[in-house]
């Protein structure tokens, strides 16, 4: 028998209770605020940033660089937390967990795509700032450092040229690019042909796993340390800090930068460059940049040869004069520095200006767009003039090509999950930005079109491309119950060769259920 109770039988104080009690029920941001309170008996208040905290905007929007994910319409996180400890770290995962909404793990701000703060998929997620975490740790006696991922390679720079004139350390030329996201991706500068990327340059590390432990390189096992050391960064687990071999370095650098326009013989320079570029001398670094500039009848092609060699002025023009004499480089074009003062000169800081590596602040926020590609085989002479024909296209475009060779040669491709090493002559990135959102359409439509126009000139099956550059174009997971491997395939075959598959069963075995998702994260292979 059905029993039907009609509310009028109900004591008027009673129905009040009722419909207080079923008209409110907990939020996902208040099951993980009360978890996290609880996990810290309330003492890490002073980290967590709610929507209604008067500094959340300002948290947020501390190291955002692109301002493309930075607007009114971009989806924004429920809570930030700044974690001042691992154990808060810790705490933040399991109340993630618990609570069953997603994480979004950010170290230097720099993630092209924004994926580190933003979303675009309609669920609550949590932002973990990590910038806190950011002590340097050298021993300059056994040529190692421990760094958290939260320090900036600016910060490692610095604090290496503090102990130590002769060391270094082979990573980016942005000083604001965060460790954590930078060595997770792979991370090359001007020491890639001497020492390798800055994952190569990794011996150990810490980790918070699915399960809240603190993992070192022996705890978690080979197989995930592989998999961080260049599988990108957010797939496995929280890396808190790296250990990290420091590099031997000479007393005096040797820095260059020339320019030549297409009618001052740049297109044949390049195409020298191209054929070259990978088999000079190791202790030569020379990257490529090209970009549209304005001359008295219109506008042409201005092509720059932007160079670190280690080593004195007279051992860099004897070495020209041998392997690329027709650069015409001479002794007045070069400055001999330190090292220290050859990564401010690379980044456009005055020589000298030390301090400037431990500022945090982001560069000039601009709206922006990248792609990137790499090339195996010289684009022909003929063929050039229509990738300068296409630059012209866009006054904002800027071509930033870093050569292989060297060190990159002598790393088996199956070392760490950066597999673009033999073989591969030079990557290219797509780079443009811009000041208005109204011009976004444009810019953008730009990107596509050449990056369309390239596929003939680069790599193919797979047309390669690297992951610190995060490309959505390239495709993205559906969601954490249904991401497909095969779909995955389309743009993880690009970062990282036949080493997508390893990536997707190790994450199968470390975090099965996929708790670590995003746009463009390693989905779990079960085999």
């Amino acid at each position: 028998m059905e029993l039907n109770i009609s509310t009028r039988f109900i004591p008027c104080f009673l129905l009040v209770l009722m419909l207080l009690f079923t008209s409110y029920s907990a939020t996902p941001a208040d099951n993980f605020l009360e978890c996290l309170s609880q996990a810290s008996n309330g003492t890490n208040s002073n980290e967590v940033f709610t929507q209604n905290n008067t500094q959340y905007s300002s948290i947020l929007e501390s190291t955002i660089v692109n301002l493309r994910f930075s607007t009114n319409t971009t989806p924004k996180p429920i809570v930030i937390i700044t974690p001042l400890s691992y154990s808060h770290v810790q705490s933040t995962v399991l109340c993630t967990k618990k609570a069953e909404i997603r994480i979004r793990i950010r170290s230097g701000g720099h993630d092209y795509a924004g994926l580190s703060y933003t979303s675009s998929y309609n669920v609550p997620f949590v932002v973990l700032d990590i910038k806190q975490l950011q002590s340097v740790t050298i021993d300059s006696s056994k040529k190692t450092a421990w760094v958290e991922s939260g320090a900036t390679i600016g910060e490692l720079y610095y604090w290496v040229s503090q102990k130590s004139q002769n060391l270094g350390f082979p990573a980016g030329i942005c000083p604001t690019l965060g460790l954590g996201g930078h060595l997770s991706g792979g991370g090359f500068g001007t020491l890639v042909r001497k020492y390798g990327l800055a994952a190569d340059n990794v011996i150990d590390a810490k980790i918070v796993d699915v399960d809240g432990r603190i993992l070192d390189r022996k705890s978690m096992g080979e197989d995930l340390f592989w998999a961080i050391r260049g599988g990108g960064g957010g797939s496995f687990g929280v890396v808190v800090a790296w250990k990290v071999n420091l590099v031997t370095i000479p007393e005096k650098v040797t820095v260059f930068t020339v320019s030549r326009t297409l009618e001052q013989g740049g297109s044949d320079l390049f195409d020298k460059w191209q054929n070259i570029g990978n088999k000079l001398s190791e202790d030569l670094f020379i990257r490529v940049i090209i970009q549209p500039v304005s001359v008295s009848n219109g506008k042409t092609v201005q092509v720059v040869f932007n160079s670190m060699f280690l080593g004195t002025v007279d051992k860099l023009i004897k070495t020209l004069n041998s392997s690329f004499p027709e650069l015409g480089i001479q002794e007045k074009d070069c400055t001999e520095m330190s090292w220290i003062d050859s990564i401010l000169y690379f980044a456009n800081y005055p020589k000298g200006s030390y301090d400037v590596l431990r500022d945090r602040n982001p560069e000039t926020r601009r709206y922006f767009n990248a792609k990137s590609d790499y090339v195996k085989e010289p684009i022909s002479k003929e063929r050039l003039n229509d990738v300068w024909k296409w630059c012209m296209e866009d006054d904002r475009c800027i071509l930033i090509m870093d050569p292989h060779g060297g060190k990159m040669n002598e790393i088996e491709e199956t070392t760490t999950p950066y597999a673009h090493r033999k073989g591969y002559l030079y990557n290219i990135q797509y780079f443009e930005n811009w000041e208005n959102v109204e011009d976004s359409e444009k810019h953008i439509s730009w990107m596509r079109r050449i990056y369309e126009n390239m596929t003939p000139y680069v790599s193919k099956n797979p047309r390669s491309t690297y992951v610190n550059y995060r490309d959505l174009d390239l495709g993205k997971n559906e969601n954490a119950k249904n991401t497909s491997y095969l779909d995955a395939m389309k743009w993880g075959n690009r970062y990282f060769g036949d080493n997508f598959k390893r990536l997707a069963m190790v994450k199968a075995k470390v975090d099965p259920d996929n708790f670590f998702f995003f746009e463009q994260s390693i989905p779990p292979l079960k085999q």
